[in-house]
């Protein structure tokens, strides 16, 4: 039987005392001005004391015109760092290791909130987002980065860089809208060099005590599953990256991209040798089951999102009970408060097909 409760060392930065980490999920619970709220600290520290061995906050905005959803994290403005250093001792008294999501929405930065035109790597018509400068990529690379630093200040053991679900790094990727003319796309090599920069920044301004970690959509938002595989060989290659976050939707799929039918999405990452950087992956691991199997198939951490949100204390659970599965859904709101889930989350949550029961309905 796959041990879930083995130590996981890495690179840069302490070791996990278990191999279950919490998804970075929207949460929409922090002030309308990116500080830490109340009910965000409750959400992210109850999953700590849960026993998760890295727990990871929403995504953060790097910039203020980066913003994606209400109530969303900010890490872009000095006024951030009380509640983070706040948030961040939280969730390290509990044992975990601390990570913050560094994010910048780009085309998917809604006006209503940033209040300005969304920008992108490229023009986007559907959106109306424009094409950032070159001198405005630079700028956000060190966003990036200073956001890094800034969470290091704050006493986080780390951040992940959210490169997957069509928000801005990732739509560097894109092989057809990304034909830039300057050292930021065309090539894939230019496409990619976002990535690299904010990496030899956050490791030059952060030192090498420092997680740093990348999630990364292979499917979906228009990436092509070739070029994720050669950006994956060549991050691993870096020596600079602990954790690469697969966002898979489910991890025991099978691939969707025609070069690939018949093979396990998965198993098209685990074939690569990656050394020692870890190897992490979200989607529908609801029991203590689909975690024994995920590791089995080569993962190093197993990322739970609604297992994590129906049961805080899911890797406890799990210790005292190997065939322990998440709360069936539909689960009320009464059972959602109980863990720690504040009512800003619970509205968010209604709009999930069959996972807030009604009132009167099942789940509790």
């Amino acid at each position: 039987m796959t041990d879930l409760f083995a130590p996981l060392t890495f690179r840069h930065g302490p070791t996990s005392k278990n191999r279950f980490m919490l998804a970075p999920l929207t949460n929409q619970q922090s002030h309308d001005d990116g500080t830490l709220s109340d009910h965000e600290y409750q959400w992210l520290t109850a999953r700590a004391r849960g026993d998760f061995g890295v727990v990871s906050t929403c995504a953060a905005h790097v910039q203020a015109s980066g913003q994606g959803f209400p109530g969303q994290l900010g890490i872009y403005d000095e006024r951030h760092v009380a509640g983070l250093t706040r948030l961040a001792t939280g969730i390290k008294e509990h044992g975990a290791l601390a990570l913050v999501q560094l994010h910048h929405a780009g085309l998917r930065a809604p006006t209503e909130l940033t209040r300005t035109t969304p920008v992108a790597p490229f023009d986007d018509p559907k959106s109306g987002a424009r094409a950032l400068t070159t001198d405005e990529v630079e700028q956000v690379v060190e966003a990036f980065v200073v956001a890094a630093h800034r969470a290091k200040r704050a006493g986080f053991d780390g951040v992940e860089l959210h490169g997957a679900h069509n928000y801005l790094l990732c739509e560097f990727i894109e092989p057809l809208r990304n034909t830039r003319a300057d050292r930021y796309g065309g090539s894939f090599e230019n496409r990619c060099r976002v990535f690299f920069e904010i990496i030899d920044g956050v490791r030059a301004r952060c030192g090498d005590d420092f997680h740093l970690a990348i999630r990364l959509s292979p499917e979906r938002f228009a990436m092509s599953t070739s070029d994720v595989l050669e950006l994956y060989r060549r991050l691993v290659d870096t020596g600079a990256v602990d954790l690469i976050d697969l966002s898979l939707w489910d991890v025991f799929k099978e691939a969707s991209d025609e070069n690939f039918l018949g093979r396990k999405l998965l198993e098209l990452f685990t074939a690569i040798d990656r050394g020692d950087t870890r190897l992490a992956a979200a989607g529908k691991i609801y029991g203590a089951a689909d975690a024994r199997r995920a590791l089995d198939a080569g993962l190093d951490l197993a990322v739970l999102g609604r297992a994590a949100i129906t049961n805080h204390d899911f890797p406890r659970q799990t210790r005292d009970d190997p065939d322990f599965s998440m709360r069936a859904l539909p689960v009320t709101e009464e059972t959602l408060t109980l863990e720690g889930v504040g009512p800003d989350f619970v509205t968010y949550l209604r709009g999930w097909p069959d996972f807030v029961a009604e009132v009167g309905g099942v789940g509790a």
